[in-house]
């Protein structure tokens, strides 16, 4: 016999994260835990406000389908119950970390990857000016990869700050759509001179098809632009990379779909994430073996996280204890 639980929970941030949409103070993030037998399955998703999500909005898609969950629907059953989104990422999060711990495999093996190592990761700076930028760049210093929040006007100085700051460190930057086709050009350009690797968003999806009109000095990755494994073919020519978050595709399940689309039309893969606990990036950690980049800092913005946490050492991700999840 299953249950479901699922409720909404505030972790506060250890500052203000700000990117061109907005600024937030705490990770408002929905848990949802699976129980069969002795066994429990824990997922963790975000409500995401520019998908049109919201946690009230979750929390009831997952409560109306509980019952199916409770009558022993599985991964492969979520697609027809759920869109894409968090409430699928969480119930789908969950099932598989209580395949993982009711048949005692590892997930990574009941998903048919490679057993994860530890990986290099993205440490994100927050939308600032460029001196605050500077400045926690070089608080940063122990992170080999950083991650710029950019906004439009002021990011060439931004990016220069930053790349003054922490000459040795690889930069990738995410404008979160907040560029314009006539700042394209310049603007790559831009960040091609100052040896950042890689260009996340920069047009609003659904207004890109400027990128297939311009030459790409740095690659350019999809990210509002790219949800499920349907969008990809539509990617082709636009963008150079596939950032793949379990809280766009709806769970690990279509995160998998997803990097088999993105080989077989041979882009790059990001793994990213939401903002939230350690219990969120678990799930995505199985895919950083695929990945040139890895996005994966979230539960570091956390002021507490759940235990057992991940394990981060100088700019390093170690995959989870099974105790945390899979």
């Amino acid at each position: 016999m299953r249950t479901v639980l699922v409720r909404h929970e505030v972790w506060p941030l250890r500052g203000v994260f700000a990117i061109s949409r907005g600024a937030r103070s705490a990770a408002d993030v929905v848990l949802v835990e699976i129980r069969e037998g002795v066994a429990v399955g824990r997922g963790e998703c975000v409500p995401y406000p520019r998908y049109g999500e919201s946690v009230a909005g979750v929390v009831a898609q997952i409560k109306r389908v509980s019952d199916a969950v409770v009558r022993g629907a599985g991964r492969a059953d979520l697609a027809e119950l759920l869109p894409a989104g968090a409430a699928r990422n969480a119930l789908d999060c969950a099932l598989w970390d209580l395949a993982a711990k009711r048949d005692e495999t590892p997930a990574w093996r009941l998903a048919g990857l490679a057993a994860p190592t530890p990986v290099v990761t993205a440490f994100t700076l927050s939308l600032d000016t460029p001196e605050r930028m500077a400045a926690a760049a070089r608080a940063a210093a122990g992170h080999r990869l950083l991650k710029l929040k950019l906004g439009g006007e002021g990011d060439v100085e931004r990016v220069a700050a930053v790349r003054d700051a922490a000459p040795r460190a690889q930069l990738i930057v995410d404008a979160n759509e907040a560029w314009t086709d006539a700042q394209l050009p310049n603007l790559l350009d831009a960040m091609a001179r100052h040896g950042v690797e890689l260009v996340e968003q920069p047009l609003p999806a659904g207004a890109d098809a400027a990128l297939a009109d311009v030459r790409h000095p740095v690659p350019v990755c999809a990210d509002e632009a790219c949800h499920t494994a349907a969008d990809i073919a539509g990617l082709v020519g636009r963008y150079d990379v596939v950032n793949i978050k379990l809280d766009k595709a709806g769970g690990l399940t279509e995160a998998l779909g997803m990097l088999a689309a993105a080989r077989a039309h041979q882009l790059d893969i990001m793994v990213g994430t939401m903002m939230g606990t350690s219990l969120l990036m678990a799930p995505a950690f199985l895919l950083t073996g695929a990945a040139r980049w890895v996005d994966l800092d979230g539960s570091l913005w956390m002021a507490q996280d759940r235990q057992p946490a991940l394990r981060w050492s100088d700019g390093v991700l170690h995959p989870p204890d099974t105790a945390l999840w899979g």
